[in-house]
């Protein structure tokens, strides 16, 4: 932790008259407002009617209205060559492996080759080596000969010439649209395994019914905002002591296990609205659910183990449901109450979670940084790097991934209008200060590893989170040599101003000190960084694979445990074709790492440095410090995953500087 004292140990920052140089290169000598004189002032007042002009505020953007969003997307936020290669690789992958998918299929179903087909699975495959030959010969690094940059710049054209990220999906669609819609439900797990052709089965899928598996995505999943500790059972969970007994053992009681902090709450209440309408696809019917889900620590013990499922909110419709032996006929029951509560996760995961608490936060941030901050305002400076591709990427997804008629409209439950309209109710109710990575985890109970041995994503948030702390507090020194700086600072305020009003950031407030400056761009940037990569890249490994978890049930909650076979179990999980769906979108989300915390590059050629102030970079300074930590957290992570289940959602070289995928 900062020690706020510290703050007042450093040598105010001098006064620098230069302002000619300043509007040259903004980022080598960054300056407050109250520090320019007049005509530097007004320069600034100039370029920021520039950048409002083209950083425009809309709220009611198809398909996420009331969400503060750009208006549209300015060039300078388009994405790099380097970025483009990276996905286009991996959706000519998802084709190829689609391609190979329906041929298979096909012939299975005793079927003439598709000859249209096999000649599109070869034009992707060539396809494919060009765009890794060309990713090859074009690192994403900083380029100073000026051949090479004429030379990238050409290979820049072409390939944005030949494939954008719009075109890509628009193509992909269309190749989709070749092939006829299968409704079916898979007979058997095989079928859905079978739909990794060219791709890698997720080991997951090995062993998603265990239910050691099932209590580790509360902890290290997709989803690890909604565990909660609790000493009391709510009023819409009623659990017998006796009920507790039978599942923890005779060494164990409820009313202790309450009192010795060991049980844990999942309660996806929120999801009621999505539950009480049942969407359609393709003229089947499919349900989202509201349980609630009781897990607690054994005595002695380290890890949660579930106890109890109910799997809505009303006791008086839903039973409990108890673990019981795989392949039993209330095993099945089990199994069918705990794919209840995964088609909750994974509606609770995308639409709030993913979407309305890192993306569209960071869209607020991105337009508000844009607009009030010019671009020579040390708060700019280190904001914008954190927010490239953010607003590429969340204009993409409004457009193609939650519309009528996409994906989330086919995999997720809720007709399409509920889910839009929930992920937005989520995004404008994110309390900013109360959802910091300190204060969520004491609000939830969850941040004594002493009481929740467990838990990989707080244990590796919190390294993470200080890392960035100490970085943001080094920064912020170089520029405020006090408080008074700080409340004397008139961009800033309107920064704040702009996000409260204009950006629709719930609890956010004027700015008063350096401490709470601090806390506020930690927020900006672990939102922006480390929890963005927390919640998106399991999506690859922990979510490709349907019947581990998916967005809806295409039977309804099972009204009682027993009663219940394999194939009723089955018939829960989405037809083949839309876990095939499932499939593409959650594997190309899940696989683009595109440039590493700390690794600050601008984001076209010739990619230079963009810090630029010596205060900033020289040797011991505070960016080399940065860097240096997480190398040290690396280093300390990957040495954890040597001694339990490897999480490596956390780890810094895999976490990218901001939400561009």
């Amino acid at each position: 932790m900062v020690a706020p004292a510290s703050l007042n140990k450093r040598l105010p920052v001098p006064h620098r008259s230069l302002d000619g140089v300043s509007r040259l290169f903004p980022r080598l000598h960054p300056s407050l407002p109250q520090n320019d004189s007049a005509s530097g002032r007004r320069q600034r007042q100039k370029q920021l009617k520039e950048s409002q002009q083209k950083y425009v505020w809309d709220d009611q953007i198809p398909n996420v209205v009331g969400v503060p969003m750009a208006a549209s997307v300015p060039s300078t936020d388009e994405p790099s060559l380097p970025w483009l290669l990276l996905v286009l690789e991996t959706g000519l992958k998802i084709a190829e492996n689609f391609l190979v998918v329906k041929l298979e299929n096909g012939r299975q179903k005793g079927l003439a080759e598709n000859a249209s087909a096999q000649k599109r699975l070869a034009e992707v495959r060539t396809r494919l080596a060009a765009t890794q030959a060309l990713k090859s010969s074009h690192p994403d690094e900083a380029l100073t000969s000026v051949a090479e940059e004429v030379l990238s710049a050409a290979k820049h054209i072409a390939v944005q010439h030949a494939d954008s990220f719009e075109d890509m999906l628009a193509e992909f669609k269309q190749l989709v649209a070749e092939f006829e819609h299968e409704t079916s439900q898979g007979n058997t797990l095989a079928e859905y395994e079978a739909l990794f052709k060219t791709l890698p089965l997720p080991t997951i899928a090995h062993a998603f019914m265990d239910d050691a598996n099932f209590a580790r995505y509360r902890v290290a999943g997709p989803n690890p905002m909604l565990i909660r500790g609790i000493d009391v059972l709510p009023a819409t969970l009623p659990l017998s002591a006796s009920q507790y007994h039978a599942v923890m053992g005779a060494d164990d009681s409820l009313a202790a296990a309450l009192a010795e902090h060991r049980v844990y709450l999942l309660d996806y209440q929120e999801l009621d609205y999505l539950a009480a309408v049942p969407g359609q696809t393709n003229g089947l019917t499919k349900h989202v659910f509201a349980p609630i889900a009781l897990f607690a620590i054994p005595k002695g013990g380290t890890q949660i183990v579930p106890v109890t499922i109910q799997c809505g909110q009303d006791p008086a419709k839903h039973p409990l449901f108890f673990p019981a032996a795989q392949g039993s006929e209330l095993g099945w029951g089990w199994q069918m109450a705990k794919t209840v509560v995964q088609v909750a996760d994974g509606n609770y995961h995308e639409l709030f979670v993913h979407l309305a608490r890192t993306h569209l936060v960071m869209e607020a941030f991105a337009v508000a940084t844009h607009r009030c901050l010019a671009d020579n305002h040390p708060i700019n400076v280190l904001l914008v790097p954190h927010c490239l591709g953010t607003l590429f990427i969340n204009n993409a997804a409004a457009k193609s991934l939650i519309s009528p008629g996409s994906p989330i409209d086919h995999v997720f439950g809720a007709p399409i209008e509920r889910s839009q309209h929930a992920a937005g109710v989520d995004r404008l109710g994110f309390d900013f200060y109360a959802s910091m990575l300190p204060a969520d985890l004491a609000a939830r109970r969850v941040d004594d590893p002493a009481r929740l041995p467990e838990y990989p994503y707080r244990d590796d948030a919190r390294l993470v989170w200080a890392a960035i702390k100490q970085w943001v507090h080094d920064y912020v020194g170089v520029y405020y040599a006090d408080d008074a700086a700080l409340t004397g600072d008139s961009e800033l305020a309107e920064w704040s101003k702009s996000l409260t009003s204009d950006g629709k950031i719930k609890g956010f407030k004027p700015i008063t000190h350096r401490a709470q400056l601090i806390d506020v761009l930690t927020m900006a940037v672990f939102t922006a960084t480390a929890q963005h990569s927390a919640v998106n890249f399991p999506q690859k490994p922990l979510m490709t694979y349907a019947p581990a978890i998916t967005g809806a049930g295409w039977q309804d909650a099972p009204a009682a445990q027993n009663g219940h076979n394999e194939q009723q179990w089955l018939a829960m999980f989405p037809p083949v074709d839309t876990a095939l769906e499932q499939l593409n979108l959650l594997y190309l989300l899940g696989s683009v790492h595109f440039r590493a915390l700390g690794d600050y590059r601008s984001n076209h050629i010739p990619y230079l440095e963009w810090f630029e102030d010596h205060q900033i970079t020289r040797d011991g300074g505070p960016l080399k410090q940065f860097q240096h930590a997480l190398r040290a957290i690396q280093t300390q992570i990957e040495a954890r995953n040597t001694e339990r289940i490897a999480y490596d959602f956390l780890l810094p070289n895999g976490i990218p500087n901001s939400i561009n995928i």
